[in-house]
């Protein structure tokens, strides 16, 4: 906007949702304006930053409770989010929502019932969605990242086919009635922060939950590999084979079936 105005444009085309849409602003001395309404130009914007409006002005999509929690752009279009710095979602070299798309695939949502353990931004929900499931049972634990997921444009709204609920789901699991779901999607934070979401009871209730022959996908990405060796796809898939699964690695996680 700032290069318009420099260049003396009335108007200009832009993106104001992260890349989903084009639309047009117009460009002003001291001001610039979208659908009737009028804003400053930031007076500065921090590298890694999106920005949301208020009455106060533009403000980070970050939040700190216990934890700094916050939207991050992409080159991709799609935010990812992190935690503490850690970002929770892979973005070097895929769109976060694309590689969404391609777990989403391995479990073939069309006509089933899914449990999402652990929702997040909701990529993996948004995609069982447009998969035609018949329903998405979404769990997150964190409220911050709820809230993320209320100002980022990529993230599903909850309806009729995706109902999202504040628990952990480690917790509400265990109220799921037994061979009630098709498929399960298990991308849980790292094991440091949240081990209980790698431990064979854990996996036991996945397995009560899941009908026979139902699939899992189960993210697990390489933590300390190269500086440890530790395989945590291989701790995984042995205790999912222990739970009942057949288990084996694929791409950046473990993709089982009940057997």
């Amino acid at each position: 906007m700032l290069a318009a105005r420099k260049a003396g444009a009335a108007t200009l085309e832009c993106s104001l949702d992260l890349r989903l849409s084009m639309t047009t602003v117009e460009i002003g001395t001291a001001e610039w304006a979208w659908k009737g309404r009028r804003f400053p130009y930031p007076a500065r914007c921090k590298e890694r930053t999106i920005y949301h409006w208020t009455d106060e002005g533009f403000q980070p999509v970050a939040r700190y409770s216990s934890s700094l929690i916050k939207l991050v752009p992409t080159d991709w279009g799609a935010p990812t989010f992190e935690i503490d710095g850690i970002k929770m979602l892979p973005t070097a070299q895929i769109s976060p929502y694309a590689d969404a798309e391609r777990k989403v695939g391995m479990i073939q949502p069309r006509g089933k019932i899914i449990l999402d353990t652990c929702g997040g931004l909701g990529y993996f929900a948004a995609w069982c969605v447009r998969g035609q499931a018949v329903h998405v049972q979404s769990y997150e634990k964190n409220s911050d990242v709820i809230w993320l997921r209320s100002m980022n444009p990529w993230s599903p709204c909850a309806g009729t086919a995706l109902t999202l609920t504040q628990a952990d789901v480690t917790d509400a699991v265990t109220t799921l009635a037994s061979n009630s779901v098709h498929a399960v999607l298990h991308d849980p934070p790292r094991f440091g922060i949240a081990g209980e979401l790698y431990s064979q009871d854990f996996y036991a209730q996945l397995a009560r939950v899941l009908k026979r022959k139902g699939k899992l996908f189960h993210y697990t990405g390489s933590p300390n590999k190269l500086s440890s060796g530790r395989d945590l796809a291989s701790e995984v898939a042995k205790r999912l084979g222990n739970a009942g699964f057949a288990a084996e690695k694929r791409g950046d996680g473990v993709l089982a079936v009940k057997t």
